[in-house]
């Protein structure tokens, strides 16, 4: 699904951000990924979702290796990934409805094909009353769970979330995980990048740690 072989990334002139990374998720993982603020965890997404290409290495996603694809190959990849953003990325004018109905749209579905799907998602992670609120009247977590219902809503073959559950509490930070969960169980390739010890020792799922760029630590997180 995702292979990295010493892999690194440093932006301009300044110092590499990520230095020698090599891992591999495999098809139906389910991952943690660790690391202080700074360690790299976000710009180790960025390579993975195609928004940044790598100074040096190998990227290979899907079986396809980045460096030698086309770009025109690039937007069918991004079809196939689902991505939380620590800055939700939510489109300002559209309501939570049409914001987690964007994905489906673009594949050429139908409103009437997947308004049920919309609904009932966007009433899991507790926003059921909101359906037709704009981002400028939701609170941050309540914008955090319309871009998870977003990135979910297609069932992509690869879920990535950067700090998914950072401005919610516990309860619905819960619910969350076991929405990542079900969509892990049914196939999709799940890696979150996080803080939240509480959150990975009480989920059985691998972990892999980012230390000042260098992955340094894989392991299955505690139950």
């Amino acid at each position: 699904m995702v292979r990295f072989e010493n892999v690194g990334m440093r932006y301009g002139a300044g110092p590499e951000v990520l230095r020698d990374v090599s891992f591999t998720l495999e098809p139906g993982s389910f991952t943690f990924l660790t690391g202080l603020s700074g360690a790299g965890k976000t710009t180790l997404l960025k390579l993975i979702y195609l928004g940044e290409p790598p100074s040096r290495g190998l990227v290979n996603l899907f079986g396809q290796d980045l460096a030698t694809a086309m770009r025109q190959d690039f937007p069918a990849l991004r079809r196939r990934i689902g991505v939380v953003f620590q800055d939700f990325r939510l489109f300002r004018h559209l309501s939570a409805f049409d914001n987690v109905a964007m994905p489906l749209k673009l594949a050429g579905r139908r409103e009437q094909q997947y308004a049920q799907d919309v609904e009932e998602l966007l009433t899991w992670v507790g926003l059921g009353g909101r359906l037709d609120a704009k981002p400028a009247t939701l609170s941050g977590g309540e914008q955090q769970r319309v871009a998870i219902a977003r990135a979910v809503v297609a069932r992509p073959d690869l879920l990535i979330a950067d700090e998914p559950t950072g401005n919610v509490d516990a309860e619905i930070a819960a619910r969350l995980i076991r929405l990542f969960g079900e969509l892990n169980r049914l196939g999709t390739t799940v890696l979150i990048a996080t803080h939240d010890r509480a959150l990975i020792e009480r989920t059985q799922a691998r972990e892999m740690r980012l230390v000042d760029g260098r992955l340094v630590e894989m392991r299955l997180a505690r139950t």
